[in-house]
């Protein structure tokens, strides 16, 4: 899993509550188990046409947006089946951040183990930062897991919280499997002497 320090990008405003898994990733797109591949049909029925084509009044089919790696978005993101898809279409698409006031709590862990940082704020912080995602191209956000901010593109700033061992786990880059290679050592010597037990 790649490491979360400091991510620097323009940030697309969805304004939209109760967004569920389903609206970010939906069912057609779960037949398969990897995690690439998935960005494409990240919010498709919102992002394509009937037809296949793109809809051009969504805010990622907009030039100023399409690269973006920040979503500001509505309360209660993430809501809906518990499907791990979810953050995988986020990831696969570039989002390696998305900021609301509020997410479903298995949403909201399966990005912490995916490398994506979820971040809560105030209704009125998300409003501030709606304001500046709504500038486009011209104004880029900075999150900074270490200190914990926000910095708009006027210098403001946006303070955040998150659990000490999941912003450890961000920072370092390690989902539950690298969490337990950590711990190689101190398993092997278990297994060696498991193993010489079992000789004896």
């Amino acid at each position: 899993m790649d490491k979360f320090t400091v991510l620097e990008s323009v940030a697309a405003p969805l304004r939209i509550i109760n967004i569920d898994t389903d609206m970010i990733i939906p069912k057609q797109y779960l037949k398969t188990i990897k995690r690439t591949g998935l960005g494409k049909g990240l919010f498709s029925e919102m992002r394509y046409r009937e037809d296949g084509s793109e809809n051009p009044d969504f805010v990622l089919n907009q030039p100023a947006y399409r690269n973006a790696k920040i979503l500001i978005t509505g309360d209660n993101f993430g809501c809906g089946s518990s499907r791990e898809h979810a953050p995988w279409a986020l990831l696969d698409f570039g989002i390696r951040c998305v900021i609301s006031t509020s997410f479903a709590d298995i949403f909201y862990n399966n990005c912490f183990q995916n490398g994506i940082l979820p971040i809560k704020v105030s209704p009125e912080d998300l409003e501030k930062l709606f304001d500046d995602a709504g500038r486009g191209a011209n104004a880029t956000l900075t999150v900074d897991l270490e200190s914990q901010e926000i910095r708009g593109p006027d210098g403001g700033k946006i303070h955040f919280d998150i659990d000490p061992f999941k912003k450890h786990c961000l920072l370092n880059g390690l989902d539950g499997i690298g969490l337990t290679m950590e711990k190689a050592s101190a398993i092997d010597s278990f297994e060696k002497k498991l193993s010489e037990r079992a000789w004896a």
